[in-house]
């Protein structure tokens, strides 16, 4: 039996909006929300902290592991792809083209894989305080960002080592990564809203995040691999224009000699940053839009 809807009480309305009280956790406007959220920056960086301090808290080699975890990744894609199936063949710079991809692809999909777990898997802070619930997300996003600073450190050793000489376009780097953290953000606010109600889409996340990757040129390179089976150009320009691939290049491009700009697909930069502004400020609003609906039922 479906109950009459209760009518809402004038004279409480009343004395509520005289004592300033509101529905407890009742979404704000969208700049309001904001403001909230800019407030909690200090939260938001002190939790990141944390995260990534206890992340490896209980491993004997601790923090190490941050740096191991996409070297050692890093070594099985050499020995898969460039050793048994000899995609370095056609690849100058192999080892350096190779690790460059996985570092940013790591960031790319632990950014992913963490979004979808920030609401869910904090649900009894959620439940406990009252804050903008897109900090969770966000703040995912900056522990991961402040590992892949201490990585970027290694792949420079890395490229030094094997005879890749400073340059100054070696600062394309930063904007490059920036844009990534901006887009991977916006990932993290989608993939967060979608966790909360159906967790169950953790347990997808491993097999999608397997085809983007063999699909984003991590461990071969998209441009000689496609013109070599004469594929259509629309479908090459769909594997370079391929987010995760067009961060991935961008980044290559700006640290290797090998990789020239004639090997980014058309307008790359503005691509990336059309990329970033889609997802950043779209997966805002649509986690904003769910914010009265995390932590309950």
């Amino acid at each position: 039996m479906t109950l009459p809807a209760v009518p809402p009480d004038p004279e409480a309305a009343r004395l509520a909006a005289a004592h300033g009280l509101r529905i407890s956790g009742e979404r704000p406007g969208l700049l309001a929300y904001t403001r909230q959220l800019c407030r909690r920056r200090q939260f938001i960086a002190t939790f990141a902290t944390a995260r990534m301090s206890a992340t490896y808290s209980t491993a004997r080699l601790g923090q190490v592991w941050h740096l191991m975890t996409p070297l050692l990744n890093a070594a099985v894609y050499y020995f898969v792809f460039g050793v048994i199936l000899n995609t370095r063949s056609g690849t100058p710079q192999f080892i350096p083209y190779l690790v460059t991809g996985v570092f940013v692809w790591d960031f790319f999909s632990s950014a992913l894989n963490s979004g979808t777990r920030a609401v869910s898997g904090n649900l009894g802070l959620v439940r406990a305080l009252q804050f903008p619930r897109a900090a969770l997300p966000v703040s995912a996003v900056v522990q991961l960002f402040q590992q892949l600073m201490v990585t970027m450190g290694a792949l420079v050793l890395i490229l030094l080592a094997f005879g890749q000489p400073p340059r100054l376009s070696w600062l394309l780097a930063l904007p490059a990564l920036a844009l990534l953290a901006v887009f991977c953000a916006g990932c993290a606010l989608v993939m967060a809203r979608i966790g909360s109600r159906t967790p169950d889409v953790q347990q997808l996340m491993p097999f999608l995040l397997r085809t983007w990757m063999y699909s984003s040129g991590v461990m071969w390179n998209i441009g000689p691999t496609l013109e070599k089976h004469h594929v259509p150009h629309a479908v090459m320009l769909a594997f370079q224009w391929n987010p995760a691939a067009l961060y991935i290049d961008l980044v290559r491009f700006a640290l290797l000699d090998s990789h020239h700009a004639h090997q980014l697909p058309p307008h790359a930069w503005a691509l990336a940053a059309g990329w970033a502004l889609l997802a950043g400020i779209g997966g805002y609003v649509w986690f904003w839009k769910a914010e009265e609906e995390y932590g309950r039922g």
